[in-house]
C-alpha cells in the first residue's frame, strides 16, 4: 500500500500499550501467574568488520529500500506486513498477529499464503536488481583486473628490455674501457719512434746549418 491516511507503527505500538495496560488489570485482581515466555532469541544485526569501514555501503543500503519501497503496490501486501513487523520487532510473535489483524481490517481476503507469495515476489524482484548490478560491476572488475594485467605486462616487457640494453650497454662500456687503456701501450713504440726520428730530423737540420753557415763566415772573413 502505497499511501495511508494513518501511521502503522503508532497504532501497533498504542495496541500494544493498551494490552499491557489491561493485563496489568488483569494481573492486579488475580493471584500472579508465571506465562511460559513465546519471545524469540534477542537479534542483533552484525555486519563484517570491513562493511562497517565500507563508505559505499549507507548509500547502497538506501538504494535497496527506496527500490523495495518503489515495488509497492496499493493496498495491503507484505511491504505493511513488513514495515508493520520491523516497526514493533521481528523477534516479537505479537508483532505478527497484529500486522496480520490490522491487514485484514483493510484487505478482509487477507491470507498467509498471499503474503509469503508477495514475500516472493519482493525476494525475486530484489534479486533481479542484485543480478543485474552484480554482473555490472564483475564485468567492471574484470575489464579493470585484465587492463592492469595488460599494464603490468607491457611496463615488465619494457622494463626487462630496458634491462637487457642496460646490460649490454655495460658490457659494451667496459668492453671500451679495455680499449682505452691499450692505446696507449700499442702505439707507445711508434710514437717512441716518431719522436725520435722528429729529434734526429732536428739535430740533423742543425748540423748542416751550422756547418754550411760557418763556411759562409769564413768566406765573408776570408775572402
Amino acid at each position: 500500500m502505497t499511501k495511508e491516511s494513518f501511521n502503522w507503527k503508532s497504532l501497533f505500538i498504542n495496541e500494544e500499550a493498551v494490552k499491557s495496560q489491561e493485563s496489568t488489570t488483569v494481573q492486579s485482581s488475580s493471584p500472579a501467574a508465571t506465562a511460559p515466555s513465546n519471545k524469540f532469541p534477542a537479534h542483533t544485526e552484525s555486519f563484517p568488520t570491513n562493511s562497517l569501514t565500507n563508505p559505499f555501503l549507507n548509500e547502497i543500503f538506501e538504494v535497496y529500500d527506496k527500490g523495495f519501497e518503489s515495488l509497492n503496490e496499493a493496498g495491503f501486501d507484505f511491504f505493511e506486513m513488513y514495515k508493520s513487523v520491523m516497526a514493533v520487532g521481528p523477534t516479537n510473535p505479537q508483532s505478527y498477529q497484529m500486522a496480520f489483524t490490522m491487514g485484514k481490517t483493510i484487505k478482509p481476503d487477507l491470507t498467509k499464503e498471499f503474503l509469503l507469495q508477495k514475500g516472493s515476489f519482493y525476494i525475486a524482484e530484489i534479486e533481479k536488481v542484485y543480478a543485474k548490478y552484480d554482473t555490472i560491476g564483475k564485468s567492471k572488475k574484470t575489464e579493470l583486473d585484465n587492463n592492469i594485467t595488460k599494464e603490468k605486462y607491457n611496463l615488465s616487457k619494457s622494463i626487462a628490455e630496458l634491462e637487457a640494453r642496460i646490460l649490454e650497454l655495460q658490457k659494451e662500456l667496459e668492453a671500451k674501457k679495455v680499449e682505452l687503456q691499450k692505446i696507449d701501450p700499442i702505439n707507445m713504440e711508434q710514437l717512441s719512434e716518431i719522436q725520435l726520428k722528429m729529434d734526429a730530423n732536428n739535430l740533423a737540420k742543425e748540423r748542416i746549418l751550422t756547418s754550411i753557415n760557418t763556411v759562409i763566415t769564413g768566406i765573408n772573413q776570408y775572402l
